[in-house]
């Protein structure tokens, strides 16, 4: 019976001590109420007027990126960290335009869906759905 009792007792305390030394990454960035239209290819959004451009927003957690993929295909992630997003860094299009970097911590994210490639983060960036009219570009949670 006290052996039961050790172990049940060591299993517990393995589980909180194993989540009071991970990253901040494990939670989710907090729910931020997203819901809005734009239009793409007006002259307020230069950049989203050809494939392959991309323009921050303001909204979501700690800011929004969005990249036209193609003529009527966007995505859009917040710009927050999964890594650090309570330190308020966040996410910025590289020079290349085909990555994204938080300098706070040297994660590299693929624009094309999120996902990291380097740095120390192993979450995904948070996305947003995004839907398209031909003329308005819906931008939701």
């Amino acid at each position: 019976m006290k052996r039961r009792l050790f172990f049940l007792v060591l299993l517990l305390c393995s589980g909180f001590l194993g989540n009071s030394c991970s990253k901040d990454e494990n939670e989710t960035i907090p729910y931020v109420y997203v819901n809005f239209y734009i239009q793409p290819n007006s002259t307020l959004y230069n950049k989203l007027n050809v494939v392959g451009g991309w323009e921050y927003l303001t909204g979501g957690y700690n800011g929004i990126v969005v990249f036209r993929l193609s003529q009527d295909e966007f995505v859009a992630y917040d710009r927050a960290c999964p890594y650090d997003y309570k330190n308020g860094c966040r996410v910025d299009v590289e020079s290349s335009n085909v990555t994204l970097i938080d300098s706070c911590c040297s994660s590299h994210f693929i624009y094309t869906d999120g996902s990291p490639y380097q740095g120390p983060v192993h979450v995904s960036l948070k996305y947003y759905k995004t839907s398209y009219d031909g003329n308005y570009l819906r931008i939701t949670n």
